[in-house]
């Protein structure tokens, strides 16, 4: 398992109907509805473009493009339901390394994604630049495996056989291919079967 459901958010489904309390929760999820939906535009707002042959990059308050692929640093990081700790936590995640998409920022915090859709805030301090990925999450549950190649080619030799689902890092990308280390085997997997890394995204750590 790599994530639960937050305490939070089961206290949250407990009282709701319970008068007062419901509507008090009512109130401030409303309010912090409307707060989230006016950081939404500044957040993701784009400098202007200069050279028409540059490609249009959205870029966050930090400068860095949006959305953008990091990591879990640690290995119980909450993820809440809005930018900041009186926001109450509604995943906590149990796997350092684990990759994460920003698709927006606030102040020091950032809107994530994982690889099942699950959106939640998360600070910045617990993310790391650190490229990971997943393979074919989307197979989890499938009779299916993923080659592990020695080179960047479908006829090369097998280096592993990979899980749907497993953790590696990624050592680089071309485009097409991505070479990664998968509990201490290193080679090469087609980009199209990973969740980290965008189609076309060339990668070099």
């Amino acid at each position: 398992m790599t994530k639960k459901k937050g305490a939070a958010a089961s206290e949250r489904d407990a009282i709701v109907g319970k008068g007062t309390l419901a509507f008090l929760l009512s109130l401030r999820v409303t309010i912090g509805a409307a707060l989230l939906a006016g950081l939404s535009v500044s957040a993701v707002a784009a400098p202007p473009q200069t050279n028409a042959d540059e490609p249009y990059v959205v870029r966050g308050k930090s400068g860095l493009p949006l959305p953008r692929f990091v990591s879990l640093k640690s290995g119980r990081v909450n993820s809440r339901i809005g930018p900041g700790v009186t926001y109450g936590v509604d995943w906590m995640y149990m796997k350092s390394g684990l990759p994460m998409e920003i698709i927006q920022e606030f102040d020091n915090w950032r809107r994530v994604r994982d690889s099942d859709g699950a959106e939640g805030w998360i600070n910045q301090s617990l993310l790391s630049g650190k490229r990971t990925g997943i393979a074919a999450p989307w197979r989890k549950g499938k009779k299916a495996h993923i080659n592990l190649l020695a080179e960047p080619d479908a006829k090369s030799a097998t280096v592993a056989i990979l899980e749907p689902g497993v953790i590696g890092q990624i050592e680089s990308c071309n485009g097409e291919w991505c070479e990664m280390t998968f509990e201490g085997h290193t080679g090469w997997i087609t980009q199209s079967l990973l969740w980290g890394a965008y189609p076309g995204e060339q990668i070099d750590d």
